[in-house]
């Protein structure tokens, strides 16, 4: 298990952007439903009503929105910026990296430093890590965690009723003395394929016979779709999120009970309730957006927060965050706040 204490650091600020489209899972048509479940029963089971979805935008177009919109509510100079992260299971190319792109795009200084991140659900938390790392030593002032996921890498991605569309940018500050960001991170890598995508690394290139549709459990899937088992990753979401949790606070001496917010990972309804039962939380610090925007992967977290604290973040606040799946990878967090600057979620037309 890896714990950090990465000090001197602050989130100055948190934005999201999602596509203006929005998809009602029982009115749209052509989903791909388990055979178990009509539209009705699946919103009841997962708490996914609608999700914002796109035919043109990539996450890295989320992401600029939110970029600019958070960038000029802040008053940053841009040639400030010293280091932009992207983390995303969706870049734009195979290759050149995305962060470059948006460096560019962004009209950020050519002196930034830009990498991306292809971890999953607790991409955020990693993002945050490595970030804060970066900046711990005080050379690097400025920077910008941008975290999305917009499902446009083959045909049908966007057939899937759970997943959404958002991208989100948060915003980090050297500050001298301050607290900074406590984790806990992990890795079992023996689970790989429990949430999978078959063919189109290296490993398994895409192939004619990648687009040919089979049934896995109820629901028709070609080979460069993702696929998931549903009960191992339910298994391993609710007995690993609250061991990591209680082991950050354990680590780090603090009672996780006195946090203000817990904010998860945005995996399915049933998930994050028996999460929340196990740490015994009070449902009203435990904020979801998951009714209206879906599970959008490692931008979960983090539009979490904008969507449903808006107005509630300007006093001082003690977060404690968890993302957890893909990998299989987890990540908890634990900073505190003030003043954080939060615009509105911005609605993105496509291109």
């Amino acid at each position: 298990m890896a714990f950090l204490h990465l000090r001197d650091v602050r989130i100055a600020g948190i934005a999201a952007g999602v596509p203006r489209q929005v998809r009602n899972n029982i009115e749209a048509s052509g989903l791909n439903f388990s055979s178990d479940y009509s539209p009705e029963e699946y919103v009841k089971s997962t708490g996914v009503l609608e999700t914002h979805v796109s035919p043109t935008l990539c996450a890295s177009d989320l992401c600029y929105h939110a970029a600019e919109k958070l960038i000029a509510d802040l008053a940053w100079p841009k040639d400030e910026i010293q280091a932009l992260v992207f983390v995303s299971q969706h870049p734009d190319y195979i290759l050149p990296a995305t962060s470059c792109l948006l460096q560019d795009r962004l009209g950020l200084s050519k002196e930034c430093y830009a990498t991306d991140c292809g971890l999953g659900c607790s991409g955020w938390v990693y993002g945050l890590s490595e970030i804060c790392a970066l900046m711990a030593t005080g050379e690097i002032k400025k920077a910008l965690l941008c975290v999305g996921d917009a499902k446009r890498r083959v045909a049908g991605w966007d057939n899937d009723p759970l997943f959404g569309w958002a991208g989100t940018v948060t915003a980090l500050e050297y500050q001298q003395g301050a607290e900074g960001l406590m984790f806990h991170l992990g890795t079992d890598g023996s689970g790989y394929d429990a949430i999978f995508v078959p063919d189109g690394g290296a490993r398994t290139p895409i192939s004619p016979e990648s687009f040919k549709y089979e049934d896995v459990d109820g629901r028709q899937y070609h080979r460069g779709m993702s696929r998931m088992k549903g009960m191992d990753v339910f298994s391993f979401g609710i007995s690993t999120a609250p061991k990591s949790v209680k082991a950050l606070a354990e680590h780090y001496g603090f009672n996780y009970l006195d946090s203000d917010y817990f904010v998860f990972h945005q995996a399915n309804m049933k998930m994050n309730a028996v999460i929340t039962k196990k740490l015994k939380l009070p449902e009203e610090k435990v904020p979801s957006c998951m009714y209206h925007y879906g599970n959008t992967s490692s931008a979960s977290i983090p539009l979490t927060i904008v969507t449903q604290l808006q107005g509630q973040v300007q006093e001082r606040k003690r977060f404690l965050c968890c993302g957890f799946g893909v990998g299989l990878s987890w990540g908890t967090v634990a900073f505190e706040t003030e003043n954080l600057v939060m615009p509105e979620v911005v609605l993105v037309d496509e291109l």
